[in-house]
């Protein structure tokens, strides 16, 4: 993905003989949906005068939107390497909009968008660097998916106890082909289980990243006989998939969350017992006149920390956005159940660290592999923003402040009470959000399980 213009895109479609163009975007809960064109109906759609019946997409009705535009975002233009070498296929991501050309403003990407202007207008940038996880099953003789693996493969193991090892190299290579950057990739603790971690990127991009990835791991698993799932907990037996997220950022192209070394000056007015702003200022050597917090992260690293974990439970909507989600965020299985942050204890859903530099980084480990990445990211960013606004106070390392939604139901009620929150996305928007989910919640609530079955059928 790079910078075009019109005449850019419509040169590379001569040049590659491009047939087909998909006009994809995302729908109000994340799910990646597309229409296809030919190379000849490109002035049209470049106009914003492709269109869809909203009525058929969740969540449209109830906000009204029965017609939708669909405008091509010109720097997501990319060629699906997966399809044939002639004749062949590429892809926009697009803005949707009314028939007057005005964006919805309950569009996933839209409401990201908005949060990283609102960012950059107070000289902030949030790049976040993604851990996607994932689950490669092999497919019955009929081609349908299963849950089995067949393989015993754990954490960094190879082939040939690693089965998907191939898969995984293709899946890398085409990402290559497509303009991603990879930092690494590699089996995950449960057998069938495999992660892939991008390069840092600013917050719209990594959104439509993430969305790309979902779909170019499972057309390249299908290549291989295999189905790939990001569900969050696909099995009882083994741990559920995340999609952690580091974050860093910068104001005024300066590191926001990595501790100024303080100079000479500060140093000999922290020992003297100088009163006023320079009283608590830490030394290299670690020492904290004032006993506060560790020297290496900064005051805005701590305010971000603190508001990302007061709004944890609201957000958990977005970030663990089905009923499955739940599963996986279960105790014994890697995955956080309390809300509190740590420097040091894996468990811990946000957590401050160091990479190789020294540089500090936020991670967030709460996602999974049903999230929506757009509300996911905005809702993030957004309640880490509140948090510096606010100087809101971080408490101690692995201090527990709560407990994390154990149901969607929880979370969906977490969301509709934090009204911080329902103004990030629009009124609107977190209306239709909560009904929608709470009519998930009632077909789960009315469903007789297998467990059930299991549980009950012959004792009562």
């Amino acid at each position: 993905m790079g910078k075009y213009t019109t005449d850019d895109i419509m040169r590379i479609v001569r040049e590659e003989d491009i047939k087909f163009i998909r006009l994809q975007f995302v729908d109000f809960f994340g799910g990646l949906k597309n229409i296809a064109i030919t190379a000849g109906q490109l002035p049209k759609a470049f106009a914003g005068k492709c269109c869809i019946d909203g009525f058929h997409i969740r969540g449209m009705e109830a906000l009204g939107r029965n017609v939708i535009h669909l405008e091509p975002d010109l720097d997501t233009f990319a060629i699906l390497p997966w399809r044939p070498s002639h004749g062949r296929v590429a892809r926009f991501l697009c803005r949707l909009t009314d028939e007057n050309g005005h964006q919805l403003r309950e569009s996933s990407r839209y409401i990201l968008r908005s949060i990283m202007k609102r960012a950059a207008d107070l000289d902030y940038t949030f790049d976040l660097n993604p851990r996607c996880e994932f689950f490669l099953f092999l497919n019955d003789e009929n081609g349908s998916p299963t849950t089995h693996t067949g393989e015993c493969a754990g954490y960094l193991d190879v082939a040939p106890m690693d089965r998907g090892e191939n898969a995984r190299r293709d899946v890398i290579l085409t990402l290559e082909e497509m303009g991603f950057e990879i930092e690494s990739s590699y089996h995950e603790n449960s057998p069938g289980q495999h992660a892939v971690e991008f390069r840092h990127a600013e917050g719209i991009r990594v959104a439509d990243q993430i969305v790309t990835f979902r779909t170019t791991v499972r057309m390249v698993a299908e290549r291989h006989g295999m189905h790939a799932t990001f569900m969050p907990k696909p099995r009882t037996d083994l741990m559920g998939s995340a999609m952690s997220l580091r974050i860093t950022a910068s104001k005024g192209g300066k590191d926001l969350f990595t501790a100024a070394v303080p100079d000479e000056s500060t140093q000999e007015a922290a020992a003297g017992g100088m009163q006023g702003e320079n009283a608590c200022v830490k030394t290299p050597e670690g020492h904290d006149p004032c006993g506060k917090a560790p020297d290496w992260y900064s005051a805005e690293a701590a305010h971000f920390t603190a508001g990302l974990l007061a709004h944890q439970r609201g957000i958990a909507a977005f970030s663990n956005p089905v009923i499955n989600s739940y599963k996986r965020l279960k105790a014994y299985f890697h995955a956080p159940t309390e809300l509190f942050w740590s420097a040091s204890d894996y468990y811990a859903p946000v957590r401050l660290l160091r990479d190789e530099s020294g540089k500090v980084q936020i991670e967030w480990k709460l996602p999974d592999g049903a999230a929506n990445p757009y509300l996911t990211i905005a809702m993030a960013v957004a309640a880490g923003m509140d948090g510096i606004e606010h100087a809101r106070a971080l408490p101690e390392d692995g201090l527990r402040t709560g407990i994390l939604p154990a149901t969607l139901r929880e979370s969906v009620q977490a969301f509709e009470e934090d009204t911080f929150l329902r103004s990030v996305c629009t009124d609107a928007y977190a209306r239709m959000y909560i009904q929608e989910k709470m009519k998930e919640w009632e077909r789960y609530s009315r469903e007789v399980t297998d467990w059930e079955i299991n549980e009950y059928l012959r004792t009562i």
